[in-house]
């Protein structure tokens, strides 16, 4: 139940972010949460995950596009180069930085799931005339909707704005879309689980879409990709 965790939980530590990125990911969530959200309850997150699991897998022409080798995956180097094409304003520092940051198993290369995720982080963080000038140029603008509705699924979970979701705040959406169900506070427990990789009890946007990505299958499609590759070195 909710109550068990609730407005009960321990007050958070001061956060500190780990690279300025991660800064500045927080504090464009804090400025879209201003706005509040659309969404009405997690079920309504639920409902768009066929949408949105269509307007994925039709990233993977813009995947290929900066696998320039086309290994399926794509190195520091690739994605410096496509920046470079188009005209994106990201320091060296920055691309490194979303490099990492989306690099989950330090493999060295993007996967297909990751680069979701890039995507999407370039839309939250590059909203200026050039940036959108160079979204057009790889295809970008049929994808952002799907980014927006994601971006404002977060919001819908931060209940107080803070760029992060916690254990009580997923609890509370929960509970308002069972009804007071006798599961609602496990299946809180299991969704947050799911997104809070570094387990340390706080959920950023880069976790929440990584949790994604796996909730509408995008892993899924990765590892048909990578047995594809295999076959063809055989």
């Amino acid at each position: 139940m909710g109550g068990v965790i609730g407005k009960g939980d321990a007050p958070k530590k001061a956060w500190v972010p780990e690279t300025k990125l991660e800064a500045k990911m927080v504090e464009a969530m804090q400025r879209r949460a201003s706005g509040g959200s659309k969404m009405k309850s997690f079920n309504s997150i639920i409902l768009k995950f066929p949408k949105i699991d269509k307007s994925f897998r039709k990233c993977k022409s813009i995947f290929e596009q900066f696998d320039e080798d086309s290994n399926h995956v794509i190195d520091k180097e690739e994605l410096r180069h496509c920046f470079n094409k188009l005209e994106i304003s990201f320091s060296d520092e920055e691309i490194n930085d979303l490099f990492e940051a989306c690099d989950i198993n330090d493999d060295m290369g993007i996967k297909f799931n990751e680069f979701i995720v890039l995507l999407c982080l370039v839309h939250l963080l590059k909203d200026d005339p050039t940036a959108q000038l160079a979204k057009s140029k790889m295809g970008m603008p049929d994808l952002e909707t799907t980014f927006e509705t994601l971006v404002d699924a977060f919001v819908f979970l931060d209940k107080n704005k803070d760029g992060h979701v916690s254990k009580s705040e997923m609890v509370d959406a929960i509970n308002e879309t069972a009804s007071g169900e006798r599961s609602s506070g496990q299946i809180a427990m299991k969704r947050f689980e799911e997104m809070d990789w570094d387990k340390n009890g706080m959920v950023n946007f880069k976790e929440f879409l990584f949790a994604f990505t796996r909730w509408v299958g995008i892993d899924e499609m990765d590892d048909e990709d990578n047995d594809e590759a295999g076959e063809e070195k055989v």
